[in-house]
C-alpha cells in the first residue's frame, strides 16, 4: 500500500485557499497572472496562464488595481514596468531566476564599450537594470522577429542565454556576439535522455524549448534521420502548448521546465504528454503556492517596485518587445 505523505483534510484545505483567494480578488480589483511553470493549483486559481510574451501583454493593459505575478523576480518587474500606477504582488520575494543571474547591468555596460554603437537585444530573463541598458527585450516567442527587424549592417549584442542565441542565429542567418549565461533548468536536459525517449515513443512529435542544451543536436539528429518519426518543433511554452492542441500527432515529448505539462493536459486531454527530463523542474517557479497567494492578498505585499528612473529607461525596451509579434 502507497500512503500519501498529504495530511487528510489536504483537499478541504485547498478549496478554502481557492475560495478564499477568490473572495479576495474582487476585493483588491486583482487580476492573478501565472506562468506556464507554476504548479498545477496556482495555475488553477489564475485569472490567465501562459508565456513571458503573453503575460506581459496583459499586464500593461490590465484594468486591474492589483496584480498578483505567480512566476519570478524579472516577471513582476516587467509588469511593475509596464503597469505604473498599478500594485505588483509576487507571493515570495526569494522567486529569482539563474538565468537573469548570469549577467548584471555593470557586466553589460563593460560588454558595450567593447562594442560601441551595437544594438544590444536582452532576453526578457534579465533583470530591469539590465533591461534599462538593452535597446530592445525579447521572448523566445519573438526573439527571432525582433533580430530580424534589425538593419543588417548593425551588430547586435544578444544576451544572456547562449542557447536561444544560438537559436535565433540558425533561424534568421544572423552573426550576434552571444552571452554565454543559460537557464540550469534548460540546461539540464540531456540530449540523449530525449532521443532515448524518442526511441522509444517513435510516433512521439518532439517540442523543444530554445533555451534547451539539447536543441542543436536534437535538431541535427532528427535532419541526419537519426530520429525518424513526426517533427521537432523548436518554440516557446506557450507556441508549444498550441502546437499540441493543432498538431495530429498523439503523443508528445516535451523538453521544457515539466509545469507545462498540466496545462497541455488540460487543453488536449485526448492526447498523451511525456516530459523530456522529469528532473526538469525549476525551483524557483515552484515556491509560488496558494498559502502565498493568499497572503499577498490580505496584506498587499511583497510589493515589487523598480525606481522610475531605471523603469523608464526599461519601458523604451519592454514596449518594443510588446509590440512586436512572435
Amino acid at each position: 500500500m502507497v500512503l500519501s505523505s498529504a495530511p487528510p483534510d489536504a483537499p478541504a484545505r485547498a478549496d478554502r485557499l481557492v475560495h478564499r483567494i477568490s473572495e479576495l480578488r474582487r476585493a483588491r480589483n486583482a487580476v492573478i497572472l501565472a506562468h506556464n511553470y507554476q504548479l498545477p493549483e496556482v495555475q488553477d486559481v489564475a485569472d490567465l496562464v501562459g508565456d513571458s510574451l503573453f503575460l506581459s501583454r496583459e499586464a500593461a493593459r490590465t484594468a486591474a488595481d492589483v496584480i498578483v505575478f505567480c512566476g519570478v523576480h524579472f516577471m513582476a518587474e516587467t509588469a511593475a514596468i509596464l503597469s505604473p500606477g498599478r500594485t505588483v504582488l509576487l507571493p515570495d520575494l526569494e522567486a529569482g531566476c539563474s538565468l537573469a543571474e548570469t549577467i548584471t547591468a555593470e557586466q553589460l555596460r563593460l560588454w558595450k564599450a567593447e562594442h560601441p554603437g551595437a544594438v544590444v537585444v536582452s532576453y526578457v530573463n534579465t533583470s530591469a537594470e539590465v533591461k534599462a541598458e538593452s535597446d530592445y527585450c525579447c521572448t523566445s516567442s519573438n526573439a527571432a522577429a525582433v533580430v530580424r527587424g534589425i538593419p543588417e549592417d548593425r551588430e547586435i549584442l544578444f544576451c544572456p542565454d547562449m542557447f536561444l542565441g544560438a537559436h535565433v542565429e540558425r533561424v534568421t542567418g544572423r552573426r550576434m556576439h552571444v552571452w554565454m549565461g543559460e537557464c540550469h533548468v534548460h540546461a539540464g536536459i540531456d540530449a540523449a535522455a530525449l532521443q532515448a525517449t524518442r526511441r522509444s515513443h517513435p510516433d512521439a512529435e518532439l517540442l523543444v524549448h530554445p533555451e534547451c542544451g539539447c536543441t542543436s543536436s536534437t535538431l541535427y539528429r532528427v535532419g541526419e534521420g537519426d530520429l525518424p518519426g513526426p517533427a521537432c518543433v523548436v518554440s516557446s511554452t506557450e507556441g508549444m502548448v498550441r502546437r499540441a492542441a493543432e498538431s495530429p500527432a498523439r503523443t508528445f515529448i516535451v523538453a521544457t521546465e515539466v509545469g507545462i505539462l498540466h496545462r497541455m493536459r488540460q487543453q488536449s486531454p485526448d492526447k498523451t504528454f511525456l516530459p523530456a527530463a522529469e528532473s526538469a523542474v525549476c525551483p524557483y517557479m515552484k515556491r509560488i503556492t496558494l498559502e502565498k497567494v493568499a497572503r499577498a492578498l490580505e496584506r498587499l505585499e511583497p510589493r515589487v517596485t523598480v525606481p522610475e528612473a531605471i523603469a523608464a529607461r526599461a519601458r523604451r525596451a519592454l514596449d518594443r518587445m510588446v509590440e512586436i509579434t512572435g
